[in-house]
């Protein structure tokens, strides 16, 4: 006989049938149906908790794939603001007096923005523009700088250098502005 046909008969007579007389007369019976049910036991408790271990990773990669859907493209639009930037800088900084003459580049470019701004807004971006005499907000804008303006309160804002951004509900960019301290006596 061989090694493993006499490991497959002890494991055999190991096996009692328990409706048997003999299996009632076996004393070890009651050790060997504790360990049984406490193996049992150990493996509904590794099953039940591999099901929970799958549940959380299903989970856990959907919410991944939503994150990457609605903020995967956030480098990208946060390498597009200063582009906008610089447009709304340039149709500022265009005297009154040469609007006139320059009424088809000017109207160009503020399309392009606009354009931009839509591009934006379908992805979910949306600007935050703050106006001048708004309260200061330190969870969308950013200090630049702070100074004593008559006529203001502290935390008014006094200038806006740059809009900021949201992705959604996440802040992409503050708005730069300079705040208003406590006006000078």
């Amino acid at each position: 006989m061989s090694d493993g046909d006499a490991k497959k008969q002890a494991a055999e007579e190991e096996l009692i049938d328990i409706d048997s007389p003999e299996a009632l007369e076996d004393p070890d019976i009651d050790e060997r149906i504790q360990a049984l049910e406490a193996e049992r036991d150990e493996f509904r408790d590794k099953f039940m908790r591999a099901l929970a271990d799958a549940e959380n990773s299903r989970k856990r990669s959907e919410r991944d794939r939503r994150e990457a859907e609605q903020y995967g493209g956030s480098r990208l639009a946060r390498d597009l603001l200063p582009v906008f930037d610089n447009m709304k800088r340039a149709v500022d900084s265009i005297p009154e007096d040469a609007r006139e003459t320059n009424a088809a580049v000017i109207e160009g470019v503020e399309l392009t923005m606009r354009e931009l701004l839509n591009v934006f807004k379908k992805h979910g971006i949306v600007p935050i523009m703050p106006e001048v005499g708004d309260r200061f907000d330190p969870q969308h804008h950013e200090a630049m700088f702070e100074a004593p303006l008559p006529g203001t309160r502290a935390g008014d804002i006094i200038q806006v250098s740059a809009h900021g951004f949201m992705l959604h509900d996440r802040l992409l960019r503050p708005a730069q502005v300079g705040v208003s301290s406590a006006p000078a006596s």
